[in-house]
């Protein structure tokens, strides 16, 4: 996949409040599909597919210990997502830090045209 591919996966896998749940249980550490579908009202073949999307976007990995198949974050794909969110975020703040400065000047110029008057 390309990079623009692999962020289309990432942000579409996010898209979804039971994938970012999952995502943050993972961050807590790894976890088989029993313990990922316990908290959500939806079946284990339900979560299945919730973690068959999160793995082909590259979010999560399974492995194989004897019969479980534990669910492992990966966080590669996710830096990659907070890369290109960083640099919108540093372009708004630069936006703004000129638009504050722009701000300060008209209203010191304000200030000098009520102080003439």
């Amino acid at each position: 996949m390309t990079r623009a591919e692999n962020l289309d996966a990432t942000f579409a896998a996010l898209a979804d409040p039971t994938r970012r749940a999952i995502l943050a249980r993972l961050a807590q550490g790894d976890a088989n599909v029993g313990e990922l579908a316990k908290p959500f009202a939806m079946s284990q073949p339900a979560i299945s597919k919730h973690l068959k999307v999160l793995e082909r976007a590259g979010l999560i990995s399974r492995s194989r210990e004897a019969q479980a198949r534990p669910c492992h974050l990966e966080a590669k794909r996710l830096r990659e997502a907070t890369e290109w969110i960083e640099r919108y975020r540093r372009f708004w703040d630069e936006s703004f830090d000129r638009l504050d400065a722009l701000l300060t000047e008209l209203k010191a110029k304000e200030k000098d045209r009520g102080g003439k008057d």
